[in-house]
């Protein structure tokens, strides 16, 4: 976990080059972007007449990328965005994921796979071995499966209904292949309950691992609190933490914020 510097220009508005359907709720938006973005970092999405939504990137190249999964009325919005539509971005923010460790096992349930896909691709790049397990619901809603491909030494894939896989959780899989294989490190971002199962299996393994969180956030700057993890905030203290560090939250999986800053049970 590293952080970068500070954040790009404010608010700027891009055009929306691709719109690709990833999976039956999901969507990728690419926009041709200059500022320089890291692996695991995030950008606050506007669209005009709505409010921001905090979305991981995706991709970080020049033609950067957001996954959208549809989950309340903004992300629907968005969602249903086009080529040629306008949105604005602000950001990047937050960390990024250690790129060194030589060994990496990336667990992803769910749209959390698109904060893990820059960071595999670029520890791929640089000479790193990465090992996928991936999870979901059903085998239409896997994601990135056949992207994340070329960059990784091997591919689990688990799947709740068994349509597609190994047939249950992505974290018995994840369990499974830190009981049978050496790595230096482990990524997990996803549901919470499932990140603190695979925080645990790394613990027992003696692997150190790291989380991405994603939380309901608003100005992500670190002073509105609606992010607040603990005695963290998101926004700017994460949103990648040591493991060690989330399973010591009793908050971490088991409470979350609503808009209104209330913890309400997971």
């Amino acid at each position: 976990m590293s952080t970068l510097s500070s954040p790009g220009p404010w608010r700027r508005v891009h055009t929306v080059r691709e719109s690709v359907r990833e999976t039956p709720s999901t969507v990728t938006l690419r926009f041709e972007d200059p500022v320089e973005a890291a692996p695991g970092q995030f950008v606050m999405v506007w669209v005009p007449g709505d409010d921001e939504l905090p979305m991981s990137l995706s991709y970080t190249g020049a033609l950067k990328g957001v996954t959208v999964k549809a989950m309340g009325s903004t992300s629907r919005r968005v969602l249903g965005l086009g080529e040629g539509s306008r949105i604005g971005i602000r950001g990047p923010y937050g960390n990024r994921f250690d790129l060194s460790p030589h060994r990496i096992l990336a667990v992803g349930g769910g749209s959390g796979t698109a904060v893990l896909a820059p960071a595999a691709e670029a520890a791929h790049a640089q000479g790193s071995e990465v090992t996928l397990a991936l999870g979901a619901t059903t085998a239409s809603e896997m994601l990135f499966a056949e992207r994340l491909g070329p960059s990784a030494r091997a591919v689990h894939l688990a799947t709740d209904d068994g349509s597609r896989g190994h047939h249950g959780y992505v974290t018995e899989a994840a369990d499974q292949l830190l009981h049978d294989q050496p790595f230096d490190a482990v990524w997990t971002c996803g549901p919470e309950v499932m990140m603190r199962k695979v925080l645990a299996s790394a613990a027992r393994a003696g692997v150190p691992a790291f989380g991405s969180v994603e939380r309901h956030m608003k100005c992500s700057l670190g002073l509105c609190d609606a992010c607040a993890l603990g005695p963290y905030h998101v926004c700017t203290d994460g949103p990648v933490f040591p493991g060690q560090v989330l399973e010591s939250l009793s908050e971490f999986g088991r409470w979350k914020r609503e808009p209104s800053g209330k913890l309400v049970s997971i």
